[in-house]
């Protein structure tokens, strides 16, 4: 279910129409201002005017009714403004608004709007609107700051040329994706830095340039992306320029919403994760439907939790893609193993425990069997396992039959660096126990070795450790130990 938000966020078109704004002092004057700078054609209603008002109203050409507000003043008002301070009479305006069918605003008064000014920054055809709702209107103000420093101001100038060439890029390219494709090329380009500076020319030389290098037709291309192991934070800033810029997201079951919802508005969203005790989409399957997309000229974000390279199959869908003649990219993610234990407190690596880390993957049994437990089993260093939980037991036995002692700490980390991380802590001898236990859940991530029992409950001296999610289930006691 998609998040829902507080307000729809709209530009209105308010050139002549009658609007009104109840109230006479510094704040209904600001209103009127932002009103008049529309094109909105502007009463104000009020006991008094301050002489600003009126000064502002006789340059105007705004209507001052000097009384008290009345619910016929709302009728046939396209929009109305309740600035008096009075909050009698700003009840009384939203109540008429509202009983009219008209969008009232309620200046500092939430419970009295049924619309909320942003904040605005204004770069002439190009408007920037933000809102928290009405709920923080400093914050937006905030916001607004931060965005006039990074909006050039001469970015009107670029609207207005891509507003020229509007029709004859659209003559030029009949399908949507093309066209899509020639204006990021210009606004990513230098033909939108030369604009911005004001060398229209050069601009538009430039544009002419990129009009017949897209006359052959779009060139399709995959990114294989890591969507980190869930919590949206850890996604990297190249991964969010794809999200931003592909045709098509195809993602694993284990992407998180939050992160999904980054993507582009009109994207094609596509789900090929495999869920377990499903029918799943085949490796084949996900491989051939991303060279299909590719071919035909999409840009597609192939997006995986964690890193595409790491139990990712990333490389069989490069090789896939490098076969068919296709263009692609590789963007890095933050493995599963690293954010869990990262957000659980535990350094895989630590010059006193561990002197290395291995990352293994225990799905299927075949894999199981296939691992060299003998090298896994050495003291000092790292177990770091992927898609454990049905393998707990093999993993256990393994282990320990390999020379790797029973008490070795372990630590199962469920749904890692989600707010709903789950972080177990025990011995390898108490692993399926452990899990039995606490019904551990997929997706977890097992650490094996001496620095699992480093983090969220660790020696009083250290406790900054458990610095996130991490919610410590304290390990089942051994037979006979007291509670």
């Amino acid at each position: 279910m998609e998040t829902l938000v507080d307000y729809f966020p709209a530009f209105l078109d308010l050139r002549d129409r009658p609007c009104l704004v109840v109230g006479g002092g510094d704040i209904a004057l600001r209103k009127a201002r932002l009103l008049v700078s529309a094109g909105a054609r502007l009463s104000m209603v009020a006991l008094d005017f301050n002489p600003a008002t009126r000064r502002f109203a006789s340059d105007n050409r705004v209507n001052l009714v000097e009384r008290a507000f009345s619910a016929d003043d709302v009728r046939g008002q396209w929009l109305v403004v309740s600035a008096t301070g009075v909050s009698s009479v700003e009840q009384a305006v939203f109540q008429c608004a509202s009983e009219a069918g008209t969008f009232c605003n309620g200046v500092d008064n939430i419970d009295n709007c049924s619309y909320v000014t942003p904040a605005i920054v204004d770069r002439g055809s190009v408007v920037v609107a933000i809102s928290s709702g009405g709920t923080a209107p400093v914050l937006a103000r905030k916001v607004r700051e931060q965005v006039e420093a990074m909006l050039p101001a001469g970015i009107s100038k670029l609207a207005a040329l891509a507003g020229r060439w509007r029709e004859r890029v659209r003559a030029r390219f009949t399908d949507l994706l093309s066209r899509r494709r020639f204006w990021e090329a210009v606004f990513d380009g230098p033909a939108a830095t030369a604009a911005i500076q004001g060398d229209i020319a050069g601009a538009e030389s430039l544009m002419d340039a990129l009009l017949d290098e897209s006359a052959g037709g779009r060139t399709g291309e995959a990114w294989l992306v890591g969507a980190g192991p869930g919590d949206p934070g850890l996604l990297t800033l190249r991964a969010l320029q794809v999200l931003q810029k592909a045709d098509v997201i195809l993602h694993d079951r284990l992407v998180s919403p939050e992160v999904i919802a980054l993507a582009r508005r009109d994207a094609d969203l596509i789900s090929v994760g495999k869920t377990p005790g499903c029918r799943a989409n085949s490796q084949t399957e996900i491989n051939a439907l991303l060279v299909k997309l590719v071919g035909e000229g999409k840009r597609v974000c192939r997006l995986k939790g964690g890193d595409p390279f790491i139990f990712g199959r990333g490389g069989e869908e490069a090789e896939a893609l490098q076969a068919a003649g296709h263009r692609y990219q590789v963007v890095p993610g933050i493995t599963s193993a690293a954010g869990c234990a990262a957000y659980s407190g535990i350094p895989l690596t630590h010059r006193d425990l561990s002197q290395s880390v291995a990352f293994v993957t225990a799905h299927g049994k075949d894999s199981v069997d296939a691992l060299d437990w003998a090298s896994l089993a050495r003291d000092e260093q790292t177990l770091a396992f992927y898609m454990a939980v049905k393998r707990f037991s093999s993993v256990m036995n393994n282990l320990v039959d390999n020379g790797r002692a029973p008490d070795t700490p372990v630590a199962i980390i469920e749904k890692g660096t989600t707010p709903d991380q789950r972080v177990v802590r025990g011995t390898l001898g108490q692993l399926t126990l452990l899990a039995e236990a606490h019904r551990i859940v997929a997706p977890a991530m097992l650490i094996v070795g001496e620095v699992a029992a480093l983090g969220v409950d660790a020696c009083d001296e250290a406790p900054q450790a458990a610095w996130k999610y991490a919610k410590p289930v304290h390990p089942i006691k051994k037979e006979g130990q007291s509670k």
